[in-house]
This record gives C-alpha cells, sequence and structure tokens, in this order.
C-alpha cells in the first residue's frame, strides 16, 4: 500500500483488514491521513462486508492469509477458513461487482519441495517453474493450493480476469517477529538464543519486500489474465547462513544459536525461476541478499520501540486505543 500510493498518484487504495494477531495498523501510520487511502476493518469470509468494501474498485490485491507454518500444524482450521473460504469469498463479490483485475498473492510453498544442494555448489540447480505440480506439504501450503486452483478456476470458468503471483521467502522492515529474520535479529537484540530447526541446513530463497511488492505490482498492471508468475531472489541460503549473517552483522557468534526439534513435514529446499516475469513483465530483484539483510538488520536496530510493543502485545492496546471501532463511510474508486 506505500508503495502503490508514493509511486501511483491516481491510484486510491482500500484496505480491508480483519486485524488478527499480526494485524498492526501502526505499520500505516504514515499513510493513514492520506486523502486517497481508507481503512475498513472486516473480515474477508464475510461476504456482506466483501462486497461493501469492492464498491467502485476495479482491481483486488489479495494478499490476506494466515500464513504461518507452524502454526497451521497447532491447528489448520484458521488456514482453511481465511485462505480457502476467505479466497472463494473475495472472488464471487470480486465476479459479483465487476472488478476488472484480481491478483491473488500465493507462495511457492505450494510446490512442495525440492532436492537439496548446497546453495554455494556450482552448477545448475533445479528450480520451481510456473508449471510445476502443486504437491504441497504443510495446512498452511495446502490451504493456498487451494486457493490458488479456486482463483485460476474463476478465470477459466467466469472469465474473472486473474492473475496469480507465487513468491519465494520475504524479509524487510516491519515482519512479524515470528519469522526467521526478525525473530534472529530481535531475539540477539536481546541478547536470547535463536532457535534453529533440525541441522540449520534447510535452503531458502530470499526476496526482499520491497522487489516482492514491485513484482506484484507489475503483474497487476502488465500480467496476462489466467497466468502464474514466480518471483524470487536468486539468493539461496541455508537457514544456518542466514542466522550467521545477522549475528555476524550485530557482533555476536555461534553460541547464541539452539538448534531444537525439526517440525513435521519441515521442506528440505525451496527455489523459484523467475524467468517468466522477468520475460513478460521486465522484472528483476534489485536489491541484493547482501544489501537486503543489512538494511533490514539496520532497520530493526532503530526501531525497537515497534518490535518490542510487537513481542510483548502493547501494540494491540495501542491499535485498540487509537482505532477501535474504526470503520469507514463508504470506499471510494480504485
Amino acid at each position: 500500500m506505500r508503495m502503490l500510493l508514493s509511486e501511483r498518484d491516481d491510484v486510491e487504495v482500500v484496505n480491508l483488514d480483519l486485524l488478527t494477531y499480526a494485524g498492526n495498523l501502526a505499520n500505516l501510520g504514515d499513510v493513514e491521513r492520506d486523502p486517497r487511502y481508507t481503512f475498513i476493518r472486516g473480515d474477508i469470509c464475510d461476504p456482506d462486508t466483501v462486497r461493501g468494501s469492492l464498491e467502485g474498485v476495479t482491481a483486488v490485491m489479495h494478499l490476506a492469509a494466515e500464513t504461518h507454518v507452524d502454526r497451521s500444524i497447532q491447528g489448520g482450521a484458521p488456514f482453511v477458513r481465511t485462505n480457502v473460504l476467505g479466497t472463494h469469498a473475495l472472488l464471487a463479490a470480486a465476479l459479483e461487482s465487476g472488478v476488472e483485475r484480481f491478483l491473488h498473492c500465493s507462495t511457492d510453498e505450494v510446490y512442495g519441495e525440492l532436492p537439496w544442494r548446497d546453495p554455494a555448489a556450482p552448477g545448475d540447480r533445479e528450480r520451481f517453474t510456473e508449471d510445476t505440480p502443486l504437491e504441497p506439504s504443510s495446512p498452511y501450503s495446502a490451504a493456498k493450493a487451494g486457493a490458488d486452483h479456486l482463483a485460476l478456476a474463476f478465470q477459466r470458468t467466469f472469465g474473472l480476469d486473474v492473475v496469480v503471483t507465487r513468491c519465494s521467502n520475504n524479509y524487510g522492515p516491519y515482519q512479524f517477529p515470528e519469522k526467521l529474520v526478525p525473530l534472529c535479529v530481535t531475539n540477539a537484540l536481546e541478547d536470547r538464543l535463536i532457535p534453529v530447526y533440525g541441522d540449520g541446513l534447510n535452503v531458502r530463497d530470499w526476496i526482499h519486500v520491497d522487489d516482492h511488492c514491485r513484482g506484484m505490482l507489475a503483474a497487476l498492471e502488465c500480467g496476462r489474465a489466467g497466468r502464474v508468475y514466480n518471483f524470487g531472489g536468486d539468493a539461496e541460503r541455508t537457514n544456518l547462513q542466514v542466522v550467521g549473517g545477522i549475528l555476524a552483522a550485530l557482533g555476536k557468534g555461534g553460541e547464541a544459536i539452539k538448534f531444537v526439534r525439526d517440525r513435521p513435514g519441515h521442506d528440505r529446499r525451496y527455489a523459484v525461476d523467475s524467468s517468466r516475469a522477468q520475460a513478460e513483465l521486465g522484472w528483476l530483484p534489485k536489491v541484493s541478499f547482501e544489501q537486503g539483510l543489512d538494511a533490514t538488520v539496520a532497520w530493526y536496530r532503530s526501531h525497537t520501540e515497534w518490535w518490542g510493543s510487537v513481542k510483548t502485545g502493547d501494540y494491540r492496546r495501542y491499535y485498540d486505543q487509537q482505532y477501535g471501532g474504526l470503520v469507514s463511510a463508504a470506499p471510494r474508486a480504485v
């Protein structure tokens, strides 16, 4: 939303958010007074709320999801509700409202698992393409795969103009500290141990959030209907390499790492081929992993009040006091 409002003068943004545990309106404090921005607190699973929020809207960017794998293992029902039923409610309302384009944001985790390889090893490596069959491993990724199928089915059956994006692991500012990078940075800043699953050799392809946002914007504006686009940072790293880089940036050593029992069904490796997005959308990642990680560590070091309030839960009280009961008037056209 911040990128849209700063780079597109003719765009108005309606933000529909239920404000569940990770929702934090303080993240958008710098745009909340922009006359082109409207906030509606509501549930994407509620058809009436969704229909009301789409009045006059021409494009939907569907980023609402339950995303944390660990939480999906503990209890999958919220993931099915939000990711599958919520996606269906949005698609149905978009079709009814005459929305011109529907972008569905998904994840590389729907593809399943790739064979492990050392990220530093030379030679070709297998990566997910948009045509890779979906073989999700966790309740989270299974729910996202179901949402992907629904979105593409609405395009094929009803002619709704749908574009699906699948992205590798994001990192950057304002990320909820249950994810690896902010958890590692904030724990290190608090002189706490950093939990690492198993042997720490699971491999992920990392992309800075700004590059992902630019990719979604390109897909929204230039993507072909019914098409899937992968976005990756071409930055495969083991979890140990990521944690080690953060500790080094903070002047700490490996003694801060605590290896913990691996989670069930933990995929060994993900990596995506972004050549379609490069060829059809003219998109390329601009932020190298080293630059992005340094900037991210610096952001968390200078925003201790933000992540401190998130980790203690104080941010929930903050928005309840500042925004309690806030419901927008009818949304403006986008």
